[in-house]
């Protein structure tokens, strides 16, 4: 065997450490050999690998079918179903899976051998780098044992092994992909080894310091201690950092320990690293990524520096809150700021978002003024920050502070006080006019809204059904399940000369396949089999599941309701034909594309089964019922009052006396975050939608009008169906759409599709549809754009079926107890207001606060007072009058508060006093 043989054939078996003795003992011809070969073999090492895995992984599939069909054997010897076999062996055979599982790892245990194998023959440093981390050695698994290739590596010239480590640390780039193979750990250990002094290079610190620290033992932190402070990524890493890991675990030991330490041995300035802080704060950032270096400054904890105060002011205005309450505590220890300093200061907190910030700037500036002379004029400019300020408790602080000091203010600076308080509110102004004199009023801001008449939108024409088919062989697979499902089924039953065997070179495989199935979940698997009975009489093999109540028809408990209720109507179908009692024609079959029938047409297709002497299928009858307007002509009632027939009675009685179901939305059950569709156990949403009826004793009707359960996903491509099953129950609909809305990110994708739909059939509306607007409307999850479930809201309006107030309410309760932020809502119902709802948004408002706003024991919260804003502005664009109670009785409490100042602003507007 030559050098290349002996090579390859350790690669192959995937044996790095036998590879490394077989490079070792190359001489300078056997390492050009190897060289030359090796790039060229990379396709067929990976090939080889992946080959042998495969021939592993099917001989233990192979033994694993063979286990399985034992433990079938053995389950269906003492009387289980061979179903409820398989599913035994899925559940309890889980943990005997490991032994009929390959380690997926084999594929890639040829790459090391071949980084190896070039490491420790290409010639250049360069070209090991390039070698080590080609694409074709990716690998999922993480890569920890550097022994092979340091063995090869640390063989070749000290110059050469400084060369590559420089090399290799300036490749880092801090990638998902490189945190997962060995570059990293490679680079240092190679920096650390050879005394190469490190390359300028921030993923090459960031990967440092992603290492367990052990400052005094290596050799690099003199190079890149100092450098912390400056590479970024440096902060993101170490934000999880904290003083409490332990110290004499040196795998866990925290970096701002280790640091702390070096300062304290003398290792490295303390001076040194808080400047480095500084400077790390002044080069900005967020929290997160500065958490580290706040936590290392305070554990350095300073001591005052006037040096320093500069850096501390530069610091206030825009950095984290973290590091601005730091910067601030700094300049407090170190005092003796001049006034424009205090003015700087105060200025720079009092527009910070954060309330004990802008607290913090009111209490140093009361600091200061104690702490100066009898002229506080400097201190004019600080104050007319205050005032700017939104927070009505820091306007009132400030004015508080104003007055406090008014006479230590000459007429120069009192004037300047005069002049910033023309923002503040009135009741405000009157206090400081007090101690200054009059003060004039703020002009008054052009209000931008104008009133316009609402979009139009193009409303559905309610059509005759088309004609009816001819070819259902060649469409049946094809149906959408709507009006044509309809149309097919309306055929079927009329033409028995339609009624044709499917066709095509894979028809008995499908044919043997559909039967093979215990049961038929969806519309074409029931029209191929109406097809295949119609064309071959009993020609179908025994059920594989016998016994059932209904053949092939699945329980209503696993598909949603109206979906089940087309398949039980295929059902009972497919049985008349099979039983010769098919009738000659369907008396549900809709007479418009809304899915209704006209009364007068139904009562003449049972005036026509009466003569004819036909009984009525129990569930198309049930189904007729359901699609009838909910008013007809009394001409049309008199006639249905005199049929004779049980179904004839069944209809007269309908007519006369249509059953009307409750329906409500329970938000009992939704603790928490209404998204989350169940708890562990739990087979229906915590947000569950009631339908009560009395029960009429139809199977059909009963069922569509109970509480609707939790479907499967599957259903979502079928609920365009829905609305024809009930076309007179609208309501009823959006109660089985409400269950869609759990969880969040399986939503259906033509929701609202479905509901907008639902604005032009018939039947009373309720919280079932306010529901389904105001979800749609709060939450933007179509790729972030409110816009459509702006005009949801719109096209609702437009229809005249808002339930307005009820989707506030709803709108409230989702506030309430949905990851939902107020001013997505309000930022979309004022887009609405301004394309003209307003006065509907008002509506909208009157049940959102009283469902939204703190109730008994509850604290109000700013979103609290921002709906009160808004409503403040909804009820003006209205022109809104009437008190509301829940208002009257938060502006009756005593308090400034801004909340309590919203309701008595809404309050008023109202009327109220």
């Amino acid at each position: 065997m030559n050098a290349w043989e002996r090579v390859r054939k350790v690669i192959a078996a995937g044996d790095a450490v036998r590879t490394v003795a077989e490079v070792l003992g190359l001489d300078d011809a056997g390492r050009r050999e190897v060289a030359r070969e090796l790039p060229g073999d990379i396709g067929a090492a990976r090939q080889e690998a992946h080959e042998r895995h495969e021939r592993r992984q099917a001989k233990v599939s192979q033994a694993e079918e063979l286990a399985m069909k034992e433990f079938v054997r053995a389950e269906t010897a003492r009387g289980v179903s061979s179903d409820e076999a398989h599913r035994n062996w899925r559940m309890s055979g889980r943990h005997n899976r490991r032994s009929f599982t390959v380690d997926w790892r084999e594929r890639d245990r040829w790459i090391e051998p071949m980084r190896v194998a070039g490491a420790g023959t290409l010639g250049g440093a360069a070209a090991v780098a390039t070698w080590l981390y080609r694409r074709d050695f990716a690998r999922w698994g993480a890569v920890t044992e550097l022994g092979p290739l340091l063995q090869v590596i640390t063989a070749r010239p000290a110059e050469w092994q400084a060369d590559l480590a420089v090399r290799l640390a300036l490749r880092l780039r801090g990638t998902r992909a490189q945190a997962r193979d060995d570059s990293a750990a490679l680079a240092l250990e190679l920096l650390r080894r050879t005394g190469a002094v490190p390359p300028d290079h921030d993923p090459l610190v960031v990967a440092w310091v992603s290492t367990p620290p052990d400052l005094e033992g290596d050799p690099l932190a003199e190079h890149l201690v100092h450098r912390v402070f400056e590479a970024e990524g440096v902060g993101r890493a170490l934000r999880d950092e904290r003083l409490d890991a332990p110290e004499h675990d040196r795998d866990r030991r925290s970096w701002l320990l280790a640091l702390r330490d070096l300062a304290d041995a003398g290792g490295v300035s303390r001076d040194l690293l808080v400047d480095g802080c500084v400077r790390r704060f002044l080069l900005g950032g967020n929290a997160a990524d500065l958490r580290f270096f706040v936590r290392l400054h305070e554990l350095l904890d300073p001591a005052p520096s006037q040096e320093r105060s500069r850096d501390y002011l530069r610091l206030l205005p825009a950095a984290p809150g973290p590091v601005a309450e730091l910067a601030l505590k700094q300049l407090r220890r170190a005092g003796g700021l001049s006034g424009d300093e205090v003015n700087e200061a105060v200025e720079a907190l009092l527009f910070r978002a954060e309330g004990k910030l802008v607290r913090a700037g009111l209490a140093l500036l009361d600091q200061s003024a104690r702490d100066a002379g009898d002229d506080l004029d400097h201190l004019a400019p600080a104050l007319a920050s205050a005032f700017l300020c939104e927070s009505y408790e820091a306007q009132e602080r400030a004015v508080r502070l104003a007055a406090k000091y008014a006479g230590r203010f000459s007429p120069i600076g009192a004037e300047a006080v005069r002049e910033a308080a023309t923002v503040l509110p009135g009741d405000l102004v009157a206090r400081l006019a007090e101690a200054y004199g009059e003060v004039d009023s703020a002009p008054v801001e052009a209000d931008d809204f104008q009133a316009v008449p609402l979009p139009s939108f193009p409303a559905p024409t309610r059509k005759p059904l088309s004609p009816t088919l001819d070819d259902l062989a060649g469409i049946h697979r094809y149906l959408d399940v709507g009006v044509a499902f309809e149309r097919w089924l309306d055929a079927f039953v009329r033409n028995p000369a339609a009624r044709k065997a499917p066709r095509g070179k894979r028809e008995p495989q499908v044919r043997e396949e559909l039967y093979r199935r215990r049961h038929w979940s969806r519309p074409e698997q029931w029209t191929h089999a109406l097809l295949c009975e119609a064309a071959d009489p009993g020609a179908e093999p025994p059920n594989p599941e016998p016994g059932m109540s209904r053949d092939r028809l699945p329980g209503p408990e696993t598909l949603a309701l109206p979906q089940w209720a087309v398949l039980l109507r295929c059902a009972e179908i497919r049985a008349a034909l099979k039983a010769g009692e098919l009738p000659p024609y369907l008396l549900a079959t809709p007479t418009l594309t809304s899915g209704h029938i006209d009364p007068a047409v139904l009562v003449a297709r049972l005036e026509g089964y009466e003569q004819a002497g036909v009984r009525a299928l129990s569930a198309d009858l049930q189904q007729a019922l359901l699609r009838l307007p909910r008013e007809a002509d009394p001409d049309v009632m008199e006639r249905a009052g005199r049929l004779t027939s049980e179904a004839g009675v069944t209809l007269a009685r309908w007519l006369k006396e249509r059953p009307e179901p409750a329906m409500r939305v329970d938000w009992s059950h939704a603790g928490g975050d209404y998204t989350h569709d169940r708890q562990p156990g739990e087979q229906s949403p915590r947000l569950r939608p009631r339908i009560l009826l009395e029960p009429t004793g139809m199977e059909l009707v009963d069922a569509l009008l109970a509480d609707p359960h939790c479907w499967s996903r599957d259903d979502s491509a079928a609920m365009a169906y829905w609305r024809l099953v009930l076309p007179s129950d609208r309501e009823a609909v959006c109660m089985y759409l409400v269950p869609s809305l759990l969880p969040l990110q399986e939503r259906p994708v033509y929701l609202q599709e479905r509901v907008t739909e639902l604005f032009h059939q018939d039947g009373p509306v309720g919280e079932g549809l306010a529901l389904l607007i105001a979800c749609l409307l709060a939450e933007h999850f179509w790729h972030h754009t409110p816009e459509r479930g702006q005009e949801l809201l719109l096209r609702a309006v437009a229809a005249g079926c808002l339930p307005a107030a009820e989707c506030g309410r709803q709108l409230g309760l989702i506030l309430r107890r949905a990851s939902v932020k107020l001013s997505r809502v309000t930022e979309s119902l004022d887009a609405c207001a301004r394309k003209g709802a307003h006065r509907e948004v008002w509506e909208i408002m009157t049940g959102l606060l009283p469902a939204y706003l703190p109730g008994p024991g509850e604290r109000a919260h700013s979103a609290h007072t921002q709906a009160l804003t808004f409503a403040v502005e909804a009820a003006r664009r209205a022109d809104a009058r009437g008190p509301l109670p829940e208002i009257a009785e938060i502006a009756a409490c005593k308090g400034t508060s801004g909340f309590v100042r919203a309701a008595r602003r809404l309050h008023e507007r109202l009327g109220g006093r």
